[in-house]
């Protein structure tokens, strides 16, 4: 991580074009800088006055060195920035992994219901984590939170491609052509015609693996074909597995496993559906 020189009014440079270009032939990323009471909010820990007064207090260093005001700016990176020599995890976007159970909606907030956002801790509360995708209330599994928007598109959006792989338990067994029907794309009860997706018979029930995220899809699929959903669990989202460690309600961060997910997005177009295991 890269902060500005701290002078005495803490002014930032912008880095001349020519040093750009030679960044970028070196492949080192640029990342754009931030005012310090900014990032220190961004953890979750400290709200931007209480940023603010810790800078003030000189409690706040920057590469070893004490901030002297709350508009210096640097840019956002793990052990750079300090609080009473604490290093801070500062990084832009946070990636969370949720066993999703039964009983919780997945949205930032609800008026009547409880929501997947107060299974979470202290800070992780406080950095703008949001679902990306959904899961039904009554559906459990693999739930990904972040507050990193790019991602959530490319894993929401239908165009991207990406697989999102369900486990049901059904009433009845399903025929050959029910698999067909859900390759060749299935009708719902109001005309919807879904993207072609891949059905699978399986130990207990059966998988599906989809990519789209259509309200109840799953279960309006496969009551298109006469099958009821007893039970509906997610288990995968592209590269990205769920953590069989962790029960219903926990989480825990993620690392660079959400590359796996970003192979996915940018794996060369058309793929073909991965198949269901």
């Amino acid at each position: 991580m890269r902060c500005a020189k701290a002078g005495k009014a803490h002014k930032t440079k912008e880095k001349p074009p020519v040093l750009r270009v030679v960044y970028q032939w070196l492949g080192v990323p640029i990342m754009p800088q931030e005012r310090l009471d900014k990032i220190l909010s961004g953890t979750g820990r400290f709200s931007r006055s209480e940023a603010a007064l810790l800078i003030k207090a000189g409690r706040v260093a920057v590469d070893g060195r004490t901030a002297l005001s709350r508009a210096l700016k640097c840019e956002p990176g793990p052990s750079c920035i300090t609080v009473d020599g604490e290093a801070l995890d500062c990084r832009r976007f946070r990636y969370v992994i949720m066993n999703k159970p039964q009983g919780y909606v997945c949205s930032t907030e609800d008026r009547r219901e409880k929501t997947v956002m107060e299974l979470l801790d202290g800070p992780l509360q406080n950095l703008g984590l949001f679902p990306a995708g959904r899961l039904d209330k009554d559906a459990e599994g693999l739930l990904l939170l972040t507050n990193d928007g790019a991602l959530a598109h490319e894993i929401t959006s239908p165009s991207k491609k990406v697989d999102k792989l369900y486990f049901a338990e059904i009433d009845g067994s399903i025929s050959e052509r029910d698999v067909e029907a859900f390759a060749s794309g299935i009708a719902l009860a109001d005309g919807t015609v879904c993207l072609p997706a891949v059905l699978a018979a399986a130990p207990g029930g059966v998988l599906v693996t989809l990519r789209e995220g259509k309200y109840h899809q799953v279960k309006r699929m496969l009551a298109a074909i006469g099958k009821h959903v007893i039970y509906l669990k997610r288990i995968a989202i592209g590269g990205l597995e769920l953590d069989e460690a962790l029960k219903p309600g926990e989480y825990r961060e993620l690392t660079d496993e959400i590359n796996r997910i970003w192979s996915a997005c940018s794996a060369t177009d058309p793929r073909p559906l991965a198949p269901s295991p």
